[in-house]
């Protein structure tokens, strides 16, 4: 992936690595890399997912009164 940011006229150095850091945080390489960063087993992954939407069923119940 490259990202590609410009500067505009009046921009600083320190306001175009803010918009560096913005865009590099929305397009999800900082959670790709530490994904990637160390090795789970696809068992561990199932797990996770099904943990996760069994907390999301019940945050549902209980803010759904």
């Amino acid at each position: 992936m490259t990202i590609v940011v410009k500067a505009g006229p009046g921009d600083s150095t320190d306001s175009v690595i803010r918009k560096f850091q913005k865009r590099v945080v929305a397009e999800g390489l900082v959670q790709e890399i530490r994904d990637r960063s160390v090795y789970r087993k696809p068992s561990e992954l199932r797990q996770e997912y099904l943990a996760e939407k069994r907390r999301k069923i019940m945050r549902a119940k209980r803010y759904n009164r």
